[in-house]
């Protein structure tokens, strides 16, 4: 069974209303976007700034309601939830945020930041089992005990990190979204976060979903990955089948953009033109089509199904 199953998900923002409050315009930042996580299991979602990968880890947590679709969790529609009932269930699906100065207080103590979800869940008899638990949950993140009485504003960006994924920590979840936990860290930073959300996920038998725009950092955590361009998947498989056989354009020109070791290794580098189309007015057929360098006439007017190339593996090309 799933413990996270997402089907056909649209998320639309209006843009322009009409004096009479209609909708004249809009924003589709999700387009029937499917998938589902299995216990355990890490999914990767790649892709470049202003895709939609946050607006779908948002509309997974339902800090965000989505437009359409269901967001099947341990076998129960969220999106049909609110007020108390969707606080009860959030307790199993958390958030580990992409800023680690903008996602705290600067004027909350470590031990303040985790505690307020231990409160917020009841889950301490009391102030001693609280500082207990807080003291366990900073060790368990690779920091010490007596840095819950530290303020946020003290620590380094990687600190704050490891204090975010404690937070998240803190009310024992099923499912952690990791909306580019890496992203604003230095290099050597974030092999030991990545290294620590591993070694979880191994311990606690954690399911993630992990969002980035780097693909050498979903290939090294990532069990498969989904690969989003302009509000839709793209590309979807097994991690190391779509990196060593990617079959859309947009995902080989990932792939060849990581950077490579070995200076003996040569391989030819795909450079897309332009930036990508404003979401608001994309243009007919295959949204790639204007970057794409192998496009047809078809491509321009007729949109491609995502489709399974080879089992398990798909995309949403004309000529995949």
């Amino acid at each position: 069974m799933h413990l996270l199953e997402v089907k056909n998900l649209r998320v639309a923002f209006p843009v322009k209303r009409g004096p009479f409050g209609s909708v004249r315009e809009q924003l589709l930042a999700v387009d029937d976007v499917s998938f589902a996580i299995a216990p355990g299991e890490t999914l990767g979602l790649v892709g470049e700034s202003g895709c939609g990968k946050t607006t779908v880890a948002r509309s997974v947590i339902r800090l965000q309601t989505p437009t359409a679709g269901s967001v099947f969790f341990d076998g129960e529609d969220i999106t049909r939830l609110d007020g108390s009932d969707l606080r009860a269930r959030r307790r199993k699906f958390q958030m580990i945020f992409q800023d680690p100065y903008g996602a705290m207080s600067p004027r909350m103590t470590a031990g303040q930041i985790i505690g307020e979800a231990i409160d917020a869940h009841g889950l301490a008899d009391g102030p001693e089992s609280r500082r207990e638990r807080t003291e366990s949950l900073l060790k368990a993140v690779g920091l010490e005990p007596s840095h819950a009485d530290r303020y946020a504003r003290e620590f380094s960006g990687g600190q704050r990190q490891r204090i975010g994924i404690a937070r998240a920590l803190a009310v024992e979840p099923k499912l952690i979204v990791c909306d580019e936990p890496v992203s604003a860290l230095d290099v050597s930073i974030q092999a030991q976060i990545v290294n620590l959300l591993r070694s979880l996920q191994r311990d606690r038998t954690l399911a993630y979903l992990f969002i980035a725009h780097d693909l050498a950092v979903v290939e090294h955590t990532s069990h498969r990955v989904l690969v989003m361009y302009l509000e839709k998947i793209v590309e979807a498989g097994e991690v190391q089948n779509v990196v060593r056989a990617p079959r859309h354009p947009y995902t080989q020109a990932l792939v060849f953009a990581v950077p490579v070791i070995d200076p003996e290794t040569r391989r030819k580098r795909i450079v897309l033109p332009g930036d990508a189309p404003s979401p608001i007015c994309p243009p007919p057929g295959c949204p790639f089509h204007p970057r794409c360098p192998l496009a047809e006439a078809r491509c321009r007017t007729e949109a491609p199904a995502l489709r399974e190339i080879v089992p398990g593996h798909f995309a949403r090309c004309h000529l995949a």
